[in-house]
């Protein structure tokens, strides 16, 4: 299960499944909390 990046490519699928849930979460989470709470980490 070798791909272009050899043994690293096993690492990358495993960091752009969690990159991708990272962003669908945030947004739902901000979302719950309220726009209030979601803001300083919209401007920073």
């Amino acid at each position: 299960m070798y791909g272009v990046f050899g043994g690293y490519t096993q690492w990358a699928v495993v960091f752009l499944i969690i990159f991708v849930l990272f962003f669908l979460l945030v947004p739902a989470y901000g979302a719950v909390s309220g726009t209030a709470a979601a803001a300083p980490g919209v401007v920073y």
